[in-house]
């Protein structure tokens, strides 16, 4: 006995057509809202877990008036950061120069006009390259944080960089990968977590959580956004 494979009716094969292209349509909307939101659709940061482990990326903004409690502390190189990571961060680039390597905080704290000014130049460089404004806006929203999102404004990440006339980037890039846990740092943009932080890799930025939520989040191979949801989870 032989069978025949069905086929499929024009109807239903325009139905399946259809819903396809109505879930496509339906995640490009979803995506194109999130890029077009402003600051005020965003929550507001929650800090009940404690100043370490406050959440700001795409999703959630610095609580008002929060940068007017920071109490920063000035580097060397005039870079300022939250004067309650510097112990832990001083530590830090003591014991990687102690290994040879030379390195420095390129970036620290920043204030909300500083963080407007950068990513409103972004903006500038790619309509001068030829895109339109929102297609500039939606580019620059890949790489640069929207102002009010970003963990420079809370003094608590450093952009690091290698003297690379004494040694190079990646050297730098993976002492800090395998080690900043223990002073309470994290590599904060990995690559495979790109689809969860909104960011793109980001091998220089470093953010203070804490030593066991550093040492938690370094052996489970997680990033802050999930570290978090597993807290939450945690709670009764």
């Amino acid at each position: 006995m032989s069978y025949r494979k069905k086929r499929e009716s024009p109807k239903r094969l325009k139905l399946i057509f259809l819903t396809g292209l109505l879930m496509m349509i339906g995640i490009m909307l979803l995506h194109l809202s999130k890029d077009t939101r402003g600051i005020g659709d965003l929550h507001k940061a929650d800090t009940s877990k404690g100043w370490n482990l406050i959440l700001v990326n795409r999703e959630y903004r610095i609580p008002d008036h929060y940068q007017e409690e920071i109490k920063l502390t000035t580097l060397t190189n005039g870079k300022k950061v939250d004067t309650r990571i510097y112990p832990d961060l001083q530590a830090m680039f003591d014991d990687a120069r102690s290994t040879g390597l030379q390195l420095f905080v390129r970036e620290g704290y920043r204030t909300s006009a500083e963080q407007r000014k950068i990513y409103d130049d972004k903006i500038v460089a790619y309509q001068d390259e030829g895109y339109t404004k929102s297609e500039a806006e939606r580019l620059t929203k890949k790489w640069v944080a929207i102002p009010g999102t970003s963990e420079h404004e809370i003094g608590l990440a450093v952009d690091i960089n290698a003297d690379t006339s004494k040694c190079t980037k990646d050297e730098v890039y993976s002492w800090l990968e395998n080690n900043s846990y223990k002073y309470g740092f994290i590599k904060r943009y990995p690559s495979d977590k790109a689809d969860i932080t909104g960011i793109s890799n980001e091998p220089w930025h470093y953010r203070y959580v804490g030593k066991e939520a550093a040492e938690t989040i370094y052996s489970k191979k997680i990033c802050l956004e999930e570290y978090l949801e597993q807290l939450e989870n945690k709670e009764p």
